[in-house]
């Protein structure tokens, strides 16, 4: 796919997250997901569209329950609702997309189909499926900022670490290399970043405890349990603005740590576990060429918007 990511001529640039969507087969379920997107897509009229993992469902499901048996239709089923309005999209794998019947790498030729996908299959020689930059132009035909999408991968390979798995040091390797690359010695300022990933990092816990937050944490963050590095990285970088994760599906919280913000996203998928009165939704985030911030919105299934999430504070009695 050729297409070129340009800043509009107002100097924005739109991005829509849509996560977990657990699409499975068309049931009633997954059209709910659909017409969310449609209505997502139609307010928002988004220059991108970022899947943060679980786009489909290929685990267990409950007795009698029908499983995800075609797991490539219900790929292109999920994304079609973007692919059919000609925006372009990227996609970062999640833990449930390829747990049976499929693997990361025929889902990533599936992707690759679409004519509207940016997404890439990334080095072969780095763990992971789906590592990956974008670079967005500015209004003078030049790079003016840049999206990485990492493959947090599923769950441990070893043994006796049980829970979920973490950004390798190859892929950590890799994105230092592509900062490097991406940003010239020259004197400029490094572009401004943001970074997409679908298993939150464990200072999504740490932000919550420790610094003013906005938004629901109506669950636990289920990072890994191994901190693999992959925050002080990005930290070091110099020029990451954001990061955005799904994974958690009824938290959907904001909060700046040592200069990066750590966003959830919105669940979007009505096909998986969520809360009563907690509606699906996107997350939606505007960047402005020339300057290091953005803004980030909510856009809800009844096509409501959140500007201005409730205020968590932390805890003065934890010691924080």
């Amino acid at each position: 796919m050729s297409t070129r990511l340009t800043f509009r001529q107002d100097g924005t640039f739109k991005i829509v997250q849509f996560t977990d969507l657990h699409w499975m087969d068309g049931r009633a379920e997954d059209l709910q997901t659909r017409a969310l997107m449609e209505g997502v897509l139609e307010a928002e009229q988004p220059d991108l569209v970022v899947f943060t993992g679980d786009v489909i469902y290929t685990g267990p499901v409950s007795p009698g329950k029908p499983e995800c048996e075609k797991p490539k239709q219900a790929f292109r089923d999920a994304v079609a609702a973007v692919e059919a309005r000609n925006i372009p999209w990227a996609f970062v794998l999640g833990n449930h997309d390829t747990e049976s019947r499929i693997t990361p790498e025929e889902l990533m030729q599936v992707a690759l189909e679409h004519p509207h996908a940016l997404a890439q299959a990334g080095p072969a020689e780095i763990a992971g499926m789906g590592n990956y930059s974008l670079t967005i132009n500015g209004r003078n035909g030049e790079s003016a900022a840049v999206l990485y999408f990492l493959d947090t991968g599923s769950y441990s390979e070893l043994a006796h670490v049980p829970g979920y798995n973490w950004v390798k040091p190859s892929q950590i390797n890799w994105l230092t290399a592509e900062s490097a690359r991406l940003n010239p010695k020259n004197g400029k300022d490094k572009l401004p970043a943001l970074a997409f990933f679908h298993i939150p990092v464990p200072e999504y816990q740490e932000v919550w405890d420790t610094q003013v937050c906005y938004g629901n944490k109506f669950e636990r963050v289920c990072s890994a349990p191994v901190n693999s590095g992959l925050f002080a990285t990005l930290l070091e970088m110099g020029n990451v603005l954001g990061t955005f994760c799904g994974h958690d599906h009824i938290n959907d919280y904001s909060g700046s740590l040592h200069g990066i913000k750590l966003s959830y996203g919105r669940a979007s998928g009505f096909n998986t576990y969520g809360q009563e009165g907690f509606m699906r939704g996107a997350r939606v985030i505007r960047l402005s060429e020339g300057t290091k911030t953005f803004d980030t919105w909510l856009r809800l299934e009844d096509g409501s918007f959140i500007e201005h999430q409730p205020l968590h504070e932390p805890d003065p009695a934890s010691g924080h």
